[in-house]
């Protein structure tokens, strides 16, 4: 496993057959689309299949006489519930995603053996700090009588959007600067999710679960600074 980017056989680029791109960019004058026009016919084509697509799942009607009672009682005052559920089931998703990115990364760290760093440390601790916030939105779910295991269209497309980060980190081609940098992208939406999700728990009228999430949030922000700083620290490190 590389530790970081080296020079090599990097064929991708146009600078490294100067003869053959200027075929290339003959071609490209000569050569016309099979079907004629512009994008336009695209644009057309997919407003038509966003208008005969479904949606993407729904959230779950509460299995619980406590859940019922509580999703009537917020329409009443003229809540909508089913918002705060849906944006809970994408952070208890999230969060197990998490969980399992800082696994990968944890495995690909030891692998390296990297030897007097802090670094298998710092991570175990966000690791499990994750872990903890997943519990958390478990919990919060249960206190407003819905179901935490159910997937809900935001934690749905949650998922989806960890895929890529998840293949970043388990391919072994991967270094730590690569694999750090994938989890600064999850912990950006993550810091920014939880202050969305006190906003809405607050204006949902369940100020108790808004409270107790303030605690996550400014955990979430010491994960950000440390990630930042580790991969900053590393960079800096290898270009000097």
């Amino acid at each position: 496993m590389a530790t970081a980017a080296k020079l090599g056989t990097n064929f991708t680029g146009v600078q490294m057959s100067p003869k053959d791109t200027q075929r290339l960019m003959e071609a490209v004058e000569h050569t016309h689309p099979d079907v004629a026009g512009d994008d336009s016919l695209l644009m057309i084509e997919r407003s038509k299949r966003n208008e005969e697509a479904d949606r993407i799942g729904s959230v779950p009607v509460p299995g619980s006489a406590k859940g019922m009672l509580k999703s009537t009682f917020d329409m009443v005052k003229g809540k909508s519930p089913e918002v705060l559920v849906d944006k809970l089931g994408e952070r208890i998703a999230f969060e197990r995603n998490g969980v399992r990115l800082y696994d990968a990364m944890l495995a690909k760290v030891k692998a390296m053996d990297v030897v007097g760093s802090d670094l298998v440390a710092v991570l175990q601790h966000i690791r499990d700090e994750e872990f903890e916030h997943m519990l958390m939105v478990e919990d919060a779910i249960r206190n407003l009588g819905a179901d935490p295991t159910a997937q809900t269209p935001c934690a749905d497309v949650a998922a989806v959007k960890s895929m890529g980060l998840m293949q970043v980190l388990t391919d072994p081609r991967t270094n730590i600067a690569q694999g750090l940098n994938a989890l600064l992208t999850a912990e950006l939406e993550d810091n920014a999710a939880w202050e969305l999700l006190i906003e809405l728990a607050e204006a949902g009228g369940h100020s108790g679960i808004a409270k107790g999430f303030v605690k996550a949030k400014a955990q979430e922000d010491d994960h950000l600074i440390k990630i930042k700083t580790l991969v900053r620290r590393g960079l800096i490190s290898d270009i000097k």
